[in-house]
């Protein structure tokens, strides 16, 4: 009997632990239309050991924000419904201090056009698709630790 009770307590530890990891992961929003471009950053970001929320255009991302209140957003520019200017304009305007990555493969206009407007309107690192992951992650680790 005393063993059982052993297994049970060191079972509760683990779930304690892990419930902590779980809560000391840093939240990353991901808002992209392109789900092979989530889907990639999802799985990146969750190997460097973040938590990943995934929204498909601005509208679910604002919404998932509003709920869940991640530390840091990565949007891309140019998607449907509510495109990724307005995102990052509306953002900052409800959450002044949000931490926000713009990511543009671009459009009409060169890609780094739009990446300059957005950092104007309030994103605090852009990228230009395609980039290189590695340096994606150092912007993200570099964000969090401000």
């Amino acid at each position: 009997m005393t063993g059982s009770m052993v297994a049970i307590t060191e079972s509760q530890d683990r779930g304690r632990s892990t419930r902590k990891r779980e809560r000391d992961m840093k939240k990353i929003l991901v808002i992209d239309d392109d789900e092979q471009i989530r889907h990639i950053l999802r799985r990146f970001l969750e190997r460097a050991g973040y938590e990943v929320l995934e929204a498909s255009n601005g509208q679910e991302g604002m919404a998932l924000y509003r709920k869940e209140g991640p530390e840091l957003v990565i949007t891309d520019i140019i998607m449907p419904k509510k495109e990724g200017m307005e995102t990052i304009m509306d953002m900052k305007g409800e959450f002044p201090k949000a931490k926000i990555i713009a990511i543009s493969g671009g459009g009409m206009a060169a890609p780094d056009t739009y990446l300059e407007i957005a950092t104007r309107f309030g994103a605090q690192r852009v990228f230009s698709k395609p980039f290189e992951l590695k340096e994606l992650l150092n912007a993200v680790r570099e964000m969090l630790e401000k």
